[in-house]
């Protein structure tokens, strides 16, 4: 269990106030569940940047005189673990929101729970499809961009530059590698059929998807759609490396992270691979003296000196945590839960520092989708390299 308190001195008066659990005159409780162990720990990094940040805030004074208390726990990438911990933070902590908890099967087996409570389930970190749904799951809103976007924008890639390519797919069996799956075929359109020549799922409790490259290998197929989370991404890049086989690849942002992923599995081995970004990527020559990038390694050596600054996964918790905070100082003294939805449904233009130019948060009552450009990029053995124009819906 990763638990922060985190403290702030002095506090303004304020008049015509209004809480909710988790909010008073001097603290905003805010909860988490975030996989510290299991086959998804890479991703636990977030949760760790995420306090520091709210540490970072906290020092400069919080948010309208009031400190933040983040409790993240750690659920193991298990669902029925996600439910517990979700109870335990809803029930007994009585937190005022439940933010950036991570993956689409923790997400998935929490949302109705927070519904049915009202209880604001914000910037889950997961891009699934289902988050953008206001209508019938209006305290729900993602924090990633959607996986069928970003599949459809590979989509068109692929019928631009190859379209005569026999794609292999491998995706996480669950929802997380099915809206891949299911973006891919509608941006190929009536030539899906044809041009997907062998789909390989995996578990998340598979030792390895050797088996799976193998079946794709085999399959004939020249350009490899690899939606997997970060253990198994590594896995796969140095599989078909090894085993000989050279595809056109295409990887899900989820795990474009050079440390955990690339240099994991080989640099060597992960040359020429395309994937996409709405985010600066560390260790880029192109950011290196860029405002925002020097202040994030300030930020980094400062309140998370243990991360690591070539990690993709510590830009996108401190962006997220930028998200939150900007909510919270929107929602000012009425600090319910209706208001803080509202307010994150309000969301104009807003320019996180460590987004790519050009990108920004909007969102509005029927549209909970906070992220929907991207832009395209190519692993050149050391670092990820943009090309194209900035692509979205």
């Amino acid at each position: 269990m990763l638990c922060v308190a985190l403290s702030l001195a002095g506090g303004a008066v304020f008049a015509q106030k209004r809480y909710d659990p988790g909010a008073s005159d001097t603290t905003i409780r805010i909860g988490q569940t975030m996989p510290y162990s299991g086959p998804a720990s890479a991703y636990g990094t977030i949760g760790k940047a995420q306090a520091a940040y709210f540490r970072m805030i906290n020092e400069r004074g919080g948010i309208g005189g009031r400190r933040i208390e983040f409790l993240s726990l750690d659920d193991g990438y298990s669902p029925p673990k996600a439910v517990e911990m979700t109870r335990r933070l809803v029930e007994g902590d009585e937190v005022l929101v439940v933010f950036g908890t991570l993956g689409t099967p923790s997400n998935s087996a929490i949302r109705k729970y927070l519904n049915d409570r009202r209880v604001p389930q914000l910037f889950a970190a997961t891009g699934a499809a289902k988050w953008n749904d206001p209508r019938h799951f209006p305290w729900t809103m993602g924090g990633q961009p959607d996986y069928r976007t970003e599949a459809r924008i590979y989509a068109q890639h692929i019928l631009r530059t190859r379209p005569e390519a026999r794609i292999g797919v491998l995706y996480q069996n669950d929802d997380f590698g099915k809206d891949y799956l299911a973006g891919l075929r509608d941006g190929l359109g009536a030539r899906a059929d044809a041009m997907i020549v062998a789909e390989a799922s995996y578990q998340v409790t598979d030792p390895t998807v050797d088996s799976q490259i193998a079946t794709l290998q085999g399959a004939g197929a020249d350009v490899f759609v690899n939606v997997t989370t970060p253990k198994f991404a590594a896995q796969a890049i140095r599989r078909a490396y090894d085993i000989g086989w050279r595809p056109l690849q295409y990887l899900a942002s989820v795990s474009v992270s050079v440390n955990s992923v690339m240099r994991a599995a080989g640099f060597e081995k992960g040359v020429g691979i395309v994937s996409s970004a709405y985010l600066m990527t560390p260790g880029d020559p192109e950011w290196n003296d860029e405002p925002a990038m020097r202040e994030w390694r300030d930020w980094m050596a400062k309140y998370y000196p243990e991360g690591d600054t070539t990690d993709y996964l510590n830009v996108y918790g401190y962006v997220t945590a930028q998200l939150l905070v900007q909510v919270l100082r929107q929602a000012g003294d009425e600090l319910t839960r209706e208001n803080v939805m509202r307010q994150a449904a309000k969301l104009q233009r807003f320019a996180p520092k460590m987004m790519l130019p050009g990108i920004t948060v909007e969102t509005g009552e029927d549209d909970f989708a906070p992220f929907e450009s991207l832009q395209l990029m190519r692993f050149d053995g050391k670092s990820w390299v943009r090309f194209g124009e900035v692509l979205g819906e």
